[in-house]
């Protein structure tokens, strides 16, 4: 399985939560979060300025049309990082 982390902008939380509905994803995790990095710092003083990580867990076919999808859809609009995460899970048949 693969674990696919999303750390975007709070104002795309919708955008995300769409495109993971139409990829198929059973369930995510998502959170605030905060950090420096390439565009400064960004602390989450009000919600529309905070970060979200996002957490999917899913099939490697699944976690591959999900990176694809943010590279053409989410890179070119919103502040975003995703990476991928070969991982391990009890009960595989959940996601």
């Amino acid at each position: 399985m693969k674990l696919v982390t999303i750390v975007i902008e709070e104002l795309a939380r919708s955008t995300v939560e769409r495109a993971l509905q139409k990829i198929g994803v059973h369930g995510y995790t998502v959170f605030p979060v905060e950090g420096s990095g390439a565009k400064g710092q960004r602390i989450g003083d009000t919600p529309e300025s905070g970060n979200l990580q996002f957490q999917i867990i899913a099939p490697e076919d699944r976690a591959t049309e999900l990176m694809e999808h943010a590279r053409k859809e989410l890179f070119p609009h919103f502040a975003v990082i995703v990476y991928e995460t070969d991982v391990r899970v009890l009960r595989p048949e959940k996601f």
